[in-house]
């Protein structure tokens, strides 16, 4: 039902990419988080053809409860490399392609702030799509409950039958796994609206 609410979607190209972050916690007075794992999976002819994680060595300390969201505890991620190790390669896989991300507003600023602050070449890429904006007024219409940006990730990937790897590690986030996961449910999105076919469940 009501394919056109996701037009959006329909005009992806055939090759993508999907863009998910996990940080030190939420914006506070003291400015942006600092990211500690960047997930990248490539989507190609509607399919999921390869995913990679790069982890980051954060300037700021970790939230107690973003720990609780993704489990990584200040030890291990003072171990990790700093951005500017795994930026080249990070850019490869994001420059001059259509980047996806769930929550846009959260990480892309995020990407932006960080390249700005460590003095690194910015992404160029061919342009940013949220899909989690992008599909509020469809999950409206079928009666998924949103937030003010949208459908959480689990609401909609649970909805479009797409396995939730979270289950697989009690429920942990991961930026891989996210990205995987945003993937697929955005690959679900587009075929209802490419094939006018519905996606209520019965």
């Amino acid at each position: 039902m009501y394919p056109e609410l996701l037009w959006a979607f329909a005009q992806l190209p055939d090759e993508f990419v999907v863009l998910d972050t996990e940080t030190t916690g939420l914006p506070d007075s003291e400015g942006l988080p600092s990211i500690i794992t960047i997930g990248i999976a490539r989507v190609s002819g509607q399919k999921v053809v390869e995913s990679v994680e790069f982890k980051v060595r954060p300037e700021r300390k970790i939230q107690a409860g973003a720990m609780k969201v993704h489990g990584i505890n200040q030890d291990l991620a003072d171990s990790f490399p700093p951005l500017s190790d795994s930026w080249a390669a990070i850019q490869k896989w994001l420059d001059h392609q259509v980047i996806v991300i769930h929550n846009a507003s959260f990480d892309w600023p995020l990407m932006m702030d960080h390249a700005e602050r460590d003095g690194l070449l910015g992404i160029k890429s061919a342009g940013v799509l949220c899909s989690q904006k992008s599909s509020a007024p469809w999950a409206q219409m079928v009666g998924m409950k949103c937030s003010s940006r949208g459908p959480s990730l689990d609401r909609l990937s649970e909805f479009l039958g797409v396995k939730s790897l979270r289950k697989d590690i009690d429920g942990i986030h991961g930026a891989e796994i996210d990205a995987r996961m945003t993937a697929e449910s955005v690959i679900q999105l587009t075929k209802a609206h490419r094939n006018n076919t519905t996606l209520i469940k019965e």
